[in-house]
């Protein structure tokens, strides 16, 4: 005859196990149900799809978001960006290297440094002034630096950086 009391101290000993578990490993990443907007491959170590990481908008939207009030040189006067931080996808899936290499629609590319996520709160924009950034309008995602917040990212290299039409990260 088990008495009840030690039931009782196992079951929450075993609930106490399974939280420290989840506590200490990243949730899998769900499967896109809608278009795919990103992939992010390499160094990564949670996947949906074979061995990289993709993300619909709905998913991206579920990440940390932030808002970003800045000039660019691309556009006239002050925007309002807005789009999951740059760190929030890195962790997301995972990410372990020192430099991502962000691809465009049309295949530029640029290297940006992990650390440049790390330290300012870079955002993968998803909207501009309140409505959705399509192709036509630098999107669907636009790496975007907080210029006016961080005046010494108004150099060249960060500008080159700034990748639109973002569609592929990969982590080296």
């Amino acid at each position: 005859m088990i008495r009840r009391p030690m039931v009782v101290k196992f079951a929450v000993f075993i609930v106490a196990v399974g939280l420290a578990l989840l506590s200490t490993h990243t949730i899998a990443l769900e499967v896109p149900e809608g278009p795919v907007i990103l992939v992010v491959s390499g160094k990564v170590g949670q996947t949906n799809v074979g061995d990289e990481a993709h993300f619909d908008k709905a998913m991206l939207e579920g990440l940390a978001q932030h808002e970003t009030i800045t000039r660019t040189p691309w556009h006239d006067g002050v925007m309002r960006f807005s789009g999951p931080l740059g760190r929030a996808i890195l962790e997301a899936v995972g990410a372990e290297g020192e430099n991502i290499r962000v691809v465009a629609l049309n295949e530029y590319a640029a290297t940006v440094p992990i650390s440049d996520f790390e330290n300012y709160d870079v955002i993968l924009a998803m909207q501009a002034n309140g409505k959705a950034l399509r192709i036509r309008d630098q999107g669907p995602l636009f790496v975007i630096y907080p210029f006016d917040q961080h005046p010494e990212l108004l150099d060249e290299e960060i500008f080159s950086r700034s990748v639109w039409q973002v569609t592929r990260i990969d982590v080296e």
